[in-house]
């Protein structure tokens, strides 16, 4: 997998930019001996935002750019002249990224639509100039408004690929081959477990030109929810996927206790994969005759469609795109009125090669800061009195 493009899971750290301070400047020109304060705010600090691109399939950009700082808001001056507001930078990602609180694991926001721009961290809102603080009695205010500070965090970015079907089975089950039958996908097909490596997606073809996107997953084991094997880490794939298509052999001991095993893995994974339309294809059914298929038919459950295919003879593949089509296209199926509970992060959810990694220090900041007095007005009030308040309007600040 480190030789891999295809990455689904990084670890980044993330600085907004802090404000910058107000100015405590007056007036001063010739024949005004009294001008009074002009002090302009400090700007903004830059934000952190997320934007959705449709034409980015993997993280592999983030995993070189490791820290991603904005820019700082400038201070202001006189003559009420605002400082420069700091650079937004705009991180972009591919559709059906998730990001998790690195520290806590606490889900923090998700990018599903193309353009989609979602503000990760906030910038520092600037500090207030000392025109402000004017009054008819407070003529000379001495003292502005520091700028708020950025606001540092490690996040974890997961990407959960967009599909219509996703394949669910044990290895060796077939489900590279059925993608390389139904569309133009070409995964890896080999006769050992463990073949698939990284999750695949694929176009399916169907009448009067209408298409679905198919994802196939690593091979799912008993226990996988648990981190064994290797479908934990793609699991989290079929989160966002409308069908979910199980596989099971024909030549399997138990049919229908592999898929008892795998739907148990999923509902263990996360609980509202239980509410996902389902369908049990039973693969490799070229091996079997018309009497097995009845008895084998007997056997399987009731509760969810089943359906015999072959993708190396093409036996069945016609009826299994006719059931598919009718399940993504149920009304009852929209991902919207489903929206996705994302888990929070767990020992056994996160990766350790990502965990382990080590941020180096960020370089300090080269701006200096506007020095901040500590002094008391005519009035007894101080610098400390005049910090941040939580009720003045945004609005009013550049």
């Amino acid at each position: 997998m480190a030789d891999s493009n295809f990455i689904d899971y990084v670890k980044i750290l993330c600085r907004s930019g802090k404000g910058g301070a107000g100015s405590r400047h007056f007036y001063r020109a010739k024949y005004v001996p009294k001008g009074g304060p002009d002090g302009g705010d400090g700007g903004r600090g830059g934000h952190i935002i997320l934007k959705g691109n449709k034409n980015m399939w993997t993280l592999l950009p983030l995993k070189y750019r490791r820290h991603i700082f904005a820019g700082n808001g400038q201070s202001g001056s006189g003559g009420r002249s605002f400082g420069k507001d700091g650079d937004d930078v705009t991180v972009e990602v591919p559709c059906g990224t998730v990001v998790f609180d690195a520290e806590t694991g606490d889900y923090l926001c998700e990018v599903t639509d193309d353009g989609q721009e979602v503000k990760l961290l906030k910038g520092g809102r600037g500090g207030l100039g000392n025109w402000h603080f004017k009054s008819a009695t407070n003529r000379t205010p001495r003292y502005a408004q520091p700028g708020e500070p950025a606001i540092e965090k490690s996040v974890i970015l997961e990407l959960k690929l967009l599909a219509d079907v996703g394949l669910v089975g044990f290895p060796n089950a077939g489900k590279s081959t059925l993608l390389s039958s139904l569309s133009a996908a070409r995964p890896k097909i080999a006769d050992y477990p463990f073949t698939t490596m990284e999750p695949q997606l694929g176009i399916v073809s169907y009448r009067d030109n209408r298409s679905f996107v198919m994802a196939d997953i690593p091979g799912i084991i008993e226990g996988a929810s648990e981190g064994k094997g290797l479908g934990l880490r793609f699991l989290r794939h079929i989160e966002r996927n409308a069908v979910l298509l199980f596989l099971v052999p024909a030549d399997a001991d138990d049919i229908c206790g592999e898929y008892e095993v795998l739907l148990r893995e999923l509902e263990r994974f996360n609980p509202q994969l239980m509410d996902k339309h389902r369908i049990l294809a039973v693969s490799k059914s070229d091996m079997l005759d018309d009497e097995l298929m009845e008895e084998i038919a007997t056997q399987l459950p009731d509760d969810v469609p089943h359906l015999f295919i072959s993708a190396v003879t093409g036996y069945g593949l016609t009826e299994l795109k006719d059931l598919l089509w009718k399940a993504i296209t149920d009304d009852s199926n929209r991902i919207e009125d489903m929206p996705i509970t994302h888990r929070p992060l767990d020992g056994h959810h996160r990766v350790r090669e990502e965990d382990e990694f080590i941020f180096e220090n960020a370089s300090a900041d080269t701006e200096d800061e506007e020095e901040l007095y500590d002094y008391e007005d005519e009035e007894g009030y101080s610098d400390d009195d005049y910090m941040w308040d939580e009720d003045i309007d945004e609005n009013d600040i550049k």
